[in-house]
């Protein structure tokens, strides 16, 4: 199913094929930064310029022998080049080349993610404001509390998915760094002159000290809030879910012509986006804690990070932007139904009310215990009766005593509740 959605350049990035052109840049990298102190004369660095390539194929047949990717891959493009290639790979460590590799990906990988989030943020804060001042009743622990807006429910998930864009923006600024530093990280072998160079040509930062490896916090940062993200997507997919309920009704999935929601029953609308998006990030958050276990290595590296992160890079970057676009998507052709946001309202008498009349009532003189006292008894009549909240409080001669007709009205105006939504639009979306 993610092959059938991933978007082409983000299967691209993943590709072995790609994995071992970006290997290359690095190695080339390296090279002209031998090139510019003297160390690789310019006709050997044009020859390698010009031949440096590999097969492919012919990678996979020499590491099944030589048991040794890297090697496999210098091989290869060793073939292709000739003598000049004894320039190729000086004094680096195989950690060198993957690792620097690894952060051009995950920070190429990154910025489409990013796109993926502002996709995001714009659908939810044209639902916002589109949709702002449209009550419905808002719920806490899934029972009727008090009205809210559709506009400021999406306006929070709008608030949220920003702050993942910002946390992103972190995680992007921390994985865009690479190492030329040797064996150990000493640059035994190495002028940091070669490793400044290099970088400067990739786009990367150069990591102030490395072992043989970059630390894997910086990939437990990167992967964790990758997992933070897709919590926001499931915490979004749960609302849309429960909101599609038979019972509730408020929201419904596109569901296309010829589109079938079940094999038994024909009547079937499933909010099947939704779930399939909250299964996905639990994927993403197992993946995160595997890339924190990735941090404790045995003395300067060794090598169980390395089977773990052929699975979790691309995993996780291709589930995240898949999962972006997926839901943006939904959001985009997500039917309002504003009738059964108004029917919800009235369904529970109107019961919302009744912090309302208790306030007023500790506002008369009343003590707060015997006006909750009072309110919960008139509610719990209207719970079983079925009766009308409002009707109940005018009724009762008690509360009539202290609040006046004139007062009452006021209380129960539905329009109290988005008095403040104008500030709310304007904290969210200054």
């Amino acid at each position: 199913m993610i092959e059938r959605y991933t978007r082409p350049e983000m299967g691209r990035l993943w590709t072995l094929e790609n994995k071992f052109r970006t290997w290359l840049k690095v190695e080339l990298a390296v090279c002209e930064a031998w090139h510019r102190l003297g160390v690789i004369p310019a006709r050997d660095m044009e020859q390698i310029r010009t031949r440096a390539d590999f097969d492919l194929e012919r990678i996979l047949v020499l590491e099944e022998r030589v048991k040794h990717d890297v090697i496999a891959f210098l091989s290869a493009v060793e073939e292709k080049v000739g003598t000049e290639s004894r320039f190729i790979h000086l004094g680096c460590t195989s950690s060198d080349i993957t690792d620097t590799a690894n952060a051009v990906l995950l920070t190429q990988a990154g910025e489409l993610i990013d796109q993926g989030l502002s996709r995001l943020l714009e659908v939810l804060e044209t639902l916002a404001r589109k949709h702002k001042g449209r009550l419905v009743m808002g719920r806490t622990h899934g029972v009727h509390a008090e009205p809210t807006s559709f506009g400021l429910k999406m306006a929070g998930f709008f608030a949220e998915f920003k702050r993942h864009k910002g946390r992103w923006q972190g995680a992007l600024a921390g994985i865009r760094f690479g190492k030329i530093s040797g064996a150990v990280g000493t640059y035994a072998h190495l002028d940091p002159s070669v490793e400044d160079i290099a970088c400067q040509i990739l786009g990367l930062h150069v990591d102030p000290i490395s072992t043989q490896i970059i630390q894997r916090d910086r990939h437990a940062h990167y992967f964790t809030v990758l997992a933070l993200m897709a919590g926001g997507v499931e915490r979004l997919c749960i609302e849309l879910r429960h909101l599609q309920r038979t019972e509730v009704l408020e929201v419904e999935e596109g569901f296309g012509k010829g589109q079938k929601g079940s094999s038994a029953m024909p009547h079937k609308k499933n909010p099947i986006s939704a779930e399939n998006l909250a299964g996905l990030s639990r994927l993403v958050r197992t993946n995160a804690l595997a890339a924190m276990e990735n941090m404790a290595l045995w003395h300067e590296r060794d090598i169980s990070h390395s089977s773990v992160e052929r699975v979790i890079m691309p995993d996780s970057t291709i589930l995240m932007d898949y999962m972006l676009h997926r839901l943006a998507g939904v959001l985009e052709k997500l039917r309002i139904l504003p009738e059964n946001m108004e029917q919800n309202l009235k369904s529970s008498y109107q019961l919302f009310f009744s912090q309302r009349v208790l306030l007023a009532l500790v506002a008369s003189g009343m003590e707060r215990g015997p006006a909750y006292d009072v309110v919960q008894k008139i509610a719990m009549r209207c719970w079983e009766e079925k009766k009308q909240f409002p009707e109940a409080v005018r009724a009762d001669k008690g509360i009539g005593a202290r609040l006046s007709r004139e007062r009452l009205d006021e209380i129960f105006d539905m329009g109290y509740y988005l008095r403040q939504e104008d500030l709310i639009f304007k904290r969210v979306f200054s």
